[in-house]
């Protein structure tokens, strides 16, 4: 049977998928977290942190096709400092790079819908870059791009059902004029499967969605409707997107980081452009009401919405057993035209020595490992040893942390503590991320110190980077007759 790698493969999208697939397609799930047990006919299951591109070269190998239904919202280690638009970035870029290493024919991923104007919030501005990086490396990405899609076990679902469920007066701001298309989570299954068996050679996106399109507030009239539930609702004429956002964070119990990128995209109408890839695969859509009767339809017993929502959002506010103690950093640069990532990293350990020379003493030597020890003692803080086996492209460069007072030793071999800089979106930008790290000092006393430090010191980085970049465009403004 063909070998089909789905990263997600333990989410709402994915546990559907597997369950579609499975008998005629050998899947390999990938999962951060301890191996499932009790659901999923999942022929293998490997671990895969997607921050790791060791990782995900070894969970691609031996697969033709690989779906990716994975977003990067929530923290990821004890410590996340970044946005999760970069966290996004770069787990899409590690399975874009792994995908064409161990030969992957085809990526099928499931994104947003993405209107028109340059407006966009950061979730769908996200999605978007996601989608242009999974097809950077050279295999052909399929994309999907939905809005919300209604299934018992969605995030959007349960939320908007939790609002319904537990406010007998529903508050509608301004926002709630904006339109959708959702889309039943069996459509989306059966167009995935359908990528999937109709693969095609180029990287092509088609908007997917129901046949209705309606304003979210007219979503929830039709919800409460085919839930049963008498609700009144009152327009604001507001966007109160700031209470809205604490008002769903507290009713639907998931965590804020995932709620409010979620929340800040409803000024957008999200409709489909063009349903023509649907009419092609015969697959139309089925309307919501139809939709949202088949969710309720899966509560079974004991297996009610309300039991099935609190374990969601209790899984989601919990970290995998390998990250709880943890610092995970990333921090994006733009790249002067025709930079690289190697290039930046040379400028990194050729200008902290210079940054810290009043303060701590930063060396490098010939074989490019960098060591940051105290002036008085040379006491050595931070062993960075530079990866010739794994740097040897100019887009990406990496130092693993190997030793130093600062850092604590692990023998793990792909979770080892690593800083890396990496080339993203066209060579527009840079990625400069610390994985893994595992700090010696107590949290608190880290946290006030040594991470606040590291931000500094970044944030130093990327102005000179800044500077370079405006001195060698008034240059070449002067250069031009």
């Amino acid at each position: 049977m063909k070998n089909v790698v789905i990263a997600g493969a333990t989410g709402f999208i994915g546990r559907a998928l597997v369950e579609d697939l499975a008998g005629e397609y050998r899947v390999i799930g990938l999962t951060r977290r301890p191996r499932p047990s009790g659901f999923c006919p999942v022929s293998e299951w490997r671990h895969c942190d997607l921050f790791s591109l060791f990782e995900c070269e070894r969970a691609l190998a031996g697969a033709e096709a690989a779906f990716y239904l994975v977003h990067s919202m929530l923290p990821s280690a004890r410590l996340t400092q970044g946005n999760f638009q970069d966290m996004d970035l770069i787990s899409a870029d590690n399975f874009a790079r792994a995908a064409a290493q161990v030969g992957i024919k085809q990526i099928i991923y499931l994104g947003g819908l993405i209107p028109k104007g340059v407006d966009l919030s950061r979730h769908i501005q996200s999605r978007r870059e996601v989608e242009q990086t999974l097809g950077a490396h050279g295999v052909p990405v399929t994309t999907l791009r939905a809005g919300i899609v209604i299934g018992l076990r969605g995030s959007s679902y349960g939320m908007f059902r939790s609002v319904l469920e537990r406010s007998p007066l529903i508050l509608c701001p301004s926002w709630s004029d904006s339109l959708i298309q959702p889309i039943a989570l069996a459509d989306v299954i059966r167009l995935l499967r359908f990528c999937l068996e109709h693969p095609d050679k180029r990287n092509q996106g088609h908007d997917i969605g129901c046949t209705d399109i309606l304003s979210y507030r007219e979503l929830l009239r039709r919800s409460a409707r085919v839930l049963d539930l008498k609700r009144l609702f009152v327009r604001l004429p507001l966007p109160l997107l700031g209470l809205s956002k604490l008002f769903l964070t507290l009713i639907s119990g998931f965590p804020r980081q995932l709620v409010t990128p979620l929340v800040e995209s409803l000024k957008h109408s999200l409709v489909a452009n063009d349903l023509s890839f649907q009419q092609q695969a015969g697959i139309p859509g089925e309307p919501l009401e139809q939709a949202l009767r088949a969710a309720m339809a899966e509560e079974k017993g004991s297996e009610n919405f309300r039991a099935i929502h609190a374990f969601l959002a209790h899984s989601k506010h919990s970290l995998p057993d390998m990250e709880k103690n943890t610092v995970r950093s990333l921090q994006r640069i733009s790249l002067p035209p025709g930079k690289t990532a190697r290039w930046l990293a040379m400028e990194y350990t050729t200008w902290l020595p210079r940054f810290f020379h009043t303060l701590l003493r930063a060396s490098t030597d010939e074989e490019g490992n960098l060591t940051i020890s105290t002036r008085p003692c040379k006491i050595s803080l931070l062993e960075l040893r530079f990866a010739h086996e794994r740097s040897a492209a100019s887009d990406r460069q990496l130092f693993y942390i190997s030793g130093g007072l600062l850092a604590k030793k692990t023998n793990l071999p792909s979770r080892r503590p690593r800083l890396e800089f990496r080339q993203v979106l066209g060579g527009h930008a840079a990625l400069v991320a610390i994985h893994d790290y595992r700090p010696t000092i107590p949290w608190p006393l880290y946290n006030l110190t040594q991470a606040r430090a590291h931000l500094w010191v970044m944030e130093n980085f990327a102005r000179m980077i800044g500077k370079k970049i405006a001195a060698e465009n008034y240059l070449a403004n002067k250069i031009l007759p």
